[in-house]
């Protein structure tokens, strides 16, 4: 297993480019699973579900077409993103299971910041909820996203992966619909008050990537 921290801003379409030729090495048995943790330039990104109304601001960052699953998502400075290359041939060709791990290793990143991050059915990623804003219309609690999932397989090669909001500029989400959800916000650790460096949550993922991959977190049903 290779886990690289790549440095400074990383540009998205080359990015893109060596991830696609690292999956295909893997898939021929002639390069090592890889986990690629970095940080892009303020951008965002059209998964394969996204819809042109929700991108509300077309001029304001590049568009990429990423090939993954979900909507559209930000991605820029302040955000840790995570690409996850994991072989699954040998990890078991079960996506629902994976995607389960890969919302599991988040939340527990996160409960190592004494943060509470949550699933929600029908919605990807990881929400937290905010006690502290004046509840939904309907009186529900406030939720905010924290964390964006979005997963491709070539060959049962994972790709694309994850990204939690260290520190980016939450207003920077405002021009698109984040995953296509309007009812919710967005947030970040340091946004919740809590003072997490990049380095901070490299080191949490690390260890987290060990204990849900690595020593057999069984999936359990969502």
């Amino acid at each position: 297993m290779e886990w690289r921290v790549l440095p400074g801003l990383q540009p998205y379409p080359e990015t893109l480019a060596a991830m696609e030729a690292r999956v295909a090495a893997i898939a021929k048995g002639e390069a090592d699973e890889a986990v690629w943790l970095l940080e892009h330039p303020p951008l965002y990104t059209a998964g394969t579900s996204a819809r042109a109304e929700d991108l509300t601001a077309p001029d304001r960052f590049p568009v990429f077409t990423a090939g993954r699953g979900g909507q559209y998502t930000y991605h820029g400075p302040g955000q840790r993103v995570a690409y996850v290359m994991l072989d699954l041939n040998k990890r078991g060709r079960d996506v629902r299971c994976f995607v389960h791990k890969l919302e599991d290793w988040v939340i527990r990143t996160l409960g190592e910041f004494n943060v509470t991050g949550e699933r929600r059915e029908g919605r990807v990623g990881v929400w937290v909820t905010r006690p502290e804003k004046a509840p939904n219309l309907d009186g529900t609690p406030r939720e905010d996203k924290i964390a964006a999932i979005g997963v491709k397989l070539r060959r049962w090669v994972s790709f694309h992966g994850i990204s939690i909001n260290v520190e980016p500029e939450l207003e920077h989400f405002s021009g698109i619909v984040p995953c296509g959800i309007r009812e919710h916000g967005v947030t970040s650790l340091v946004d919740l008050g809590l003072p997490v460096t990049m380095d901070d949550l490299d080191v949490a993922l690390k260890r987290q990537f060990d204990q849900v991959f690595e020593e057999g977190v069984a999936c359990t049903s969502r």
